[in-house]
């Protein structure tokens, strides 16, 4: 339901409910002022039969009773009536004929301005019955005629309540369905992201290959052995991206813990190439974006091990620190001369400088320590939760 529905059904079922609480309260202290005392359980089960109706009807049909509400508030004014009836205009109609007009402005709005009106009349005719009756001092006169004006305000306050409830609601919504629309745009421009940097290089590779491949077929028939070698193994190397991809996507679920994502990860490629992984996980829980690319990074370092290090041990650790996470790789393979960002394109180590641009791209630093024969160390710092 939206919100021009839930909030009046929301304030109608809180008056409904006070409404009952202080009226048969109101009856109840009746017991010792009244000589015909049945009429006070007759009230109070006049009150519960007619709450419990309004309540179950608001629970089922909420919509029904909010777009066509003069039925069912007619008929609560004819309760109104017999509890009039009932106490004699005591201090249960009072209370019942306060909770009517509230009632009325949580589903109305100013529109109950009529309906107001009749219940202030009656209050009014009530409270002059009483008064001619008991002849009270002018300080009770004053209270028991302001009665009537009492259930006025409720009315009004009933509706400014509702309005305020109609808004929030509605902004409640649009902001979630905002954030809904980012979070989709963000995956969508993640997800071309690594099209991009994955799968689509390699596809325009293969495509210039097999552009040159029938000219070659007449010209030159080596050079086309090996262009067509080179789109067989690159339409290979593109079905692995692309399964890697959807692996690190279906990887990456925010209902699951992260620790857990890490250690599947690290249990997967243990169980993969047989070369034991050691972990320690720290209970940490990144933002959306930071576990993504950390876990994706974990994956691009593992995968690193299994291509270049000859490693025979693999240590993964994910330690929390107040306001960052840091993701370590290491292991005990063959090394290699670490340098800065340059070096490491230059010396065609595409995989770390892919690290260093998804660390980047979540506001982390990298770093990389390796050195021949002396294994490689692999860590990451991002910004998490303190």
């Amino acid at each position: 339901m939206s919100g021009q529905l839930v909030a009046p059904a929301a304030i109608a079922r809180a008056v409904l409910l006070g409404r009952a609480v202080v009226t048969i309260t109101a009856a109840a202290a009746g017991l010792l002022l009244i000589e015909e005392r049945w009429r006070v359980p007759t009230v109070v089960a006049l009150v519960l039969v007619a709450t419990a109706a309004q309540v179950a009807l608001l629970t089922r049909r909420p919509e029904s009773l909010t777009r066509h509400p003069w039925p069912p508030l007619l008929a609560d004014l004819l309760v109104a009536g017999g509890v009039l009836a009932l106490s004699r205009g005591g201090m249960a109609f009072f209370c019942y004929s306060a909770g009517a007009a509230a009632l009325a402005g949580a589903l109305l709005g100013m529109r109950a301005l009529p309906l107001w009106a009749v219940q202030a009349a009656l209050g009014f005719a009530s409270a002059a019955v009483l008064l001619r009756q008991s002849r009270p001092s002018p300080e009770v006169t004053a209270f028991v005629a302001a009665f009537p004006v009492l259930g006025l305000l409720a009315g009004v306050g009933a509706t400014v309540a509702t309005a305020a409830l109609v808004r929030y609601v509605e902004l409640t919504v649009a902001v979630v369905a905002s954030a809904q629309r980012s979070a989709a745009a963000s995956e969508r421009a993640r997800l071309a992201r690594e099209l991009h940097d994955s799968v689509a290089k390699t596809l325009r590779g293969v495509s210039f290959a097999a552009v040159a491949l029938p000219q070659s077929l007449r010209r030159h028939p080596a050079l086309a052995e090996q262009l067509a070698d080179t789109v067989s193994r690159g339409a290979e190397v593109a079905a692995r991206e692309a399964r890697e991809l959807m692996e690190g996507l279906r990887a990456d679920d925010p209902g699951q813990d992260f620790g857990f994502g890490v250690a599947r990860a690290c249990r997967d490629w243990e169980q993969r190439t047989g070369i034991p992984v050691r972990t320690r996980i720290d209970d940490v829980d990144p933002p959306l974006e930071t576990r993504y690319e950390l876990l994706r990074i974990l994956r691009e370092g593992l995968t690193n091990v299994e291509r270049h290090a000859r490693a025979s041990a693999v240590w993964v650790e994910v330690t929390a620190a107040p306001g960052t996470v840091e993701l370590t790789v290491a292991d005990n393979g063959v090394g290699f001369s670490a340098g800065g960002l340059d070096q490491l394109r230059a010396a065609g180590h595409l995989g770390l400088v892919g690290v260093f641009e998804r660390a980047t791209g979540v506001g982390g630093a990298v770093e990389v320590r390796s050195s021949p024969g002396q294994g490689t160390l692999l860590r990451v710092r991002a910004g998490a939760p303190a």
